[in-house]
């Protein structure tokens, strides 16, 4: 990797500053440790719990994107990994390499598989499978609540967008699986092999209930950007995928909503539970 360790937290352009809990949190008086790390591949996905944080920087190493930032005096470090396992990967070496997280979570979208999951509805894995049958399984016991819309159950970690409703049917049957991401496999695989505890706390972006526009699978690039040039060809050659790009933004923003509310306790949880 390159880039080496990002600058300490205190220096221009760094992460934020340890400040909060007494004892400084995780690595003591070391401004460069993290509490929590946190794996997503799009901006928007933390947008919104970032918003929740003081005295948030940012900073570019290793050719991903850091934020970091303090929550109830926990110290939170984001990296953006874009899209696909094999940029998650390297994401997560970078996030450890640097900060040494006590906890790392793997937070953002994802897709329905089954039906009595909707927009908005959480889903923390208990396992993890890809499309050749991998599966790695997360000691979580983490409670789940239909009624409330929070779910736990398989996740699949999946090479492409799933666009359409019928392929999604058929993951679910074929893996016993209730919802897909592109990531989170990576990331689990990593700290499993460095010895970090892990989640995969997922937001649902896109259910069952139709197909994701074809233009999707253009508009995205590999680290998480929008191609601008995608976007107004498939303006021009489709006008009413305007209305469809809308809806997809209003999901976004509101699954954005929803799992900011959701990290909110899970991260003090987490935090309380490893002092």
């Amino acid at each position: 990797m390159s880039g080496g360790r990002p600058p300490a937290a205190d220096s221009p352009g760094g992460p934020a500053d340890p400040g909060g809990k007494a004892g400084g949190g995780a690595g003591g008086g070391d401004p460069s440790h993290a509490d929590i790390g946190i794996v997503c591949a799009l901006p928007i996905e933390m947008a919104n719990f970032l918003g929740r944080c003081e005295r948030v920087r940012k900073y570019v190493g290793s050719n991903f994107v850091f934020r970091g930032g303090i929550y109830d005096g926990i110290r939170i470090v984001v990296v953006e990994s874009g899209t696909g396992q094999a940029r998650a990967r390297r994401a997560t070496h970078a996030l450890l390499d640097a900060h040494s997280p006590r906890w790392v979570l793997c937070c953002g979208f994802a897709g329905a598989l089954v039906p009595n999951i909707r927009i908005g509805d959480v889903v923390v894995a208990d396992s993890i499978v890809d499309g050749q049958g991998q599966i790695l399984m997360i000691d979580v016991g983490f409670p789940a609540d239909a009624k409330q819309g929070i779910h736990s159950g398989r996740l699949l970690t999946h090479d492409t967008i799933v666009r359409l409703v019928t392929e999604k049917q058929q993951l679910a049957a074929r893996h016993s699986v209730i919802a897909v991401d592109m990531e989170s496999l990576a990331v689990a695989q990593v700290c499993r092999e460095r010895g970090k505890r892990f989640l995969a706390i997922r937001v649902i972006s896109d259910d069952l209930s139709s197909d994701l526009p074809v233009e999707v699978l253009s508009l995205m690039g590999p680290t998480g950007t929008t191609r601008f040039g995608a976007a107004m060809a498939a303006v021009l050659s489709r006008p009413s995928s305007v209305s469809d790009m809308w809806r997809l933004r209003n999901s976004a923003k509101l699954a954005a909503r929803r799992l900011a509310t959701f990290l909110d306790g899970v991260v003090v949880q987490l935090y309380n539970a490893g002092h």
